[in-house]
């Protein structure tokens, strides 16, 4: 029994920081967000989204409490990167989209406040078939890719 009970509590610590959602075969994990310095007036948020159901969807919009949200990608073209608005990203059955550094990404902007990790920043994903599915992004403190390994 105490072999159980010790394999239990070794679980705690990764369930702790897992935080998942679902809606309509849409399975998205570990929504996070980017601290800041107190001058900041954007960041960025980083998930992944999968689609098990059957049918395609499109991720239309993400909303939070800040004057622009907007999804971006990151394109790099003779050697400068630079962010371009999408206006939708499309979700085949079976696929994983990952928003992480250097790629897709959620922009918070217009910031009045500097984001500090372990606050919670409550958002909408808007699907275009699933419809609107309340998440919420944990500030963590992020160093180069550190999103790839959550």
């Amino acid at each position: 029994m105490k072999y159980v009970a010790a394999a239990l509590m070794s679980l705690l610590p990764i369930s702790a920081f897992a935080h998942d959602y679902a809606i309509d075969g849409l399975k998205v994990a570990h929504p996070i967000a980017k601290a800041t310095t107190e001058t900041a007036r954007a960041s960025a948020g980083y998930l992944s989204i999968t689609n098990t159901g059957e049918t395609s969807d499109r991720l239309v919009a993400v909303e939070a409490d800040f004057p622009r949200v907007m999804v971006h990608d990151t394109v790099v073209e003779d050697g400068v990167a630079s962010m371009v608005h999408m206006d939708s990203i499309t979700l085949e059955p079976g696929q994983t989209v990952v928003f992480e550094p250097g790629g897709l990404h959620v922009m918070f902007m217009g910031l009045s406040d500097q984001m500090i990790e372990g606050q919670k920043i409550p958002g909408t994903l808007i699907f275009e078939n699933a419809g609107r599915l309340d998440i919420e992004f944990n500030v963590e403190n992020l160093d180069g890719d550190a999103h790839a390994n959550h």
